[in-house]
């Protein structure tokens, strides 16, 4: 997949990082820490600007996020629930992502931007819970441009070199992920014993 992602981007440069990176946040699992530092490295080489690759980048996570949010907005669970299964979505998903947002509302948009994995899913649960588009949009842009001018620019700055930074993102992507993975699961689960302390206390 990584050298089918790159000679994308060599063919089509701009255009292909705003596919790419448009069809991450459509829920479709294309690596942006391979992506954007490829392109910030193909940048170096003078065959791309640095800034049309961010903002290219940031550009297609909005777009993306965007048919994502709309998707979620007007048909709802039985898109998640039927064909979204296809992207690992789930019934414990869903209402995790509920959850999370009563609690943090718009500053959840815009840290999940910054996430990797689930900066690739953010959106659906955002359209489910009816926030504005517009601060939906600005948010996500917002959350997006810096993730993309990190990786693009580290790209940049290796050059040719741009997998001894890929690798490493990668992993420590991972990482992140379950550590935030876990916090949520902690979070939920203290959130289920509260709720089931305050449903004892009422019955009795």
């Amino acid at each position: 997949m990584t050298h089918a992602l790159i000679t994308f981007v060599e063919s089509y440069g701009l255009l292909a990082v705003f596919i790419l990176m448009a069809a991450e946040s459509c829920g479709i699992p294309f690596p942006s820490e391979v992506i954007m530092p490829f392109a910030g490295a193909f940048a170096a080489l003078g065959h791309l600007s640095l800034v049309g690759v961010i903002f290219a980048g940031a550009l297609g996570n909005l777009v993306g996020s965007l048919v994502a949010y709309a998707l979620a907005a007007r048909f709802g669970e039985p898109l998640l629930l039927g064909p979204g299964r296809w992207v690992g979505l789930s019934r414990s998903h869903l209402d995790l992502a509920r959850r999370w947002f009563d609690r943090h509302g718009l500053l959840a948009i815009f840290i999940g931007r910054l996430l990797p994995a689930v900066r690739t899913y953010i959106s659906f649960p955002a359209g489910l819970s009816g926030i504005g588009l517009g601060s939906f949009s600005g948010l996500t842009f917002a959350g997006a441009l810096p993730w993309c001018a990190l990786l693009a620019t580290a790209g940049y700055i290796l050059g040719n070199n741009y997998e001894r930074i890929s690798g490493p993102i990668g992993k420590a992507a991972i990482v992140i992920a379950l550590l935030v993975v876990v916090a949520l699961v902690v979070w939920f689960i203290r959130g289920r014993r509260s709720s089931l302390r305050r449903d004892n206390t009422g019955w009795k």
